[in-house]
């Protein structure tokens, strides 16, 4: 996972980005909170840097 974070950087995305957690099927309440958790992480962050930015039709 460090490794992963460290090329990330390398590549001008923010590390934060990613994120590895182990849930079990039977843990469906722990994996809506996660996911929640890191939509709001990602939303914080703004958009993808690397992402080409939509040019809006005139």
């Amino acid at each position: 996972m460090g490794a992963t974070k460290a090329v990330l950087e390398v590549q001008g995305i923010d590390p934060e980005r990613f994120a590895l957690e182990w849930v079990s099927s039977a843990e469906a309440p722990r994996f809506t909170e996660l996911v929640t958790r890191f939509i709001g992480k990602i939303r914080e962050l703004g958009p993808n840097p690397l992402r080409p930015v939509k040019s809006q039709a005139a």
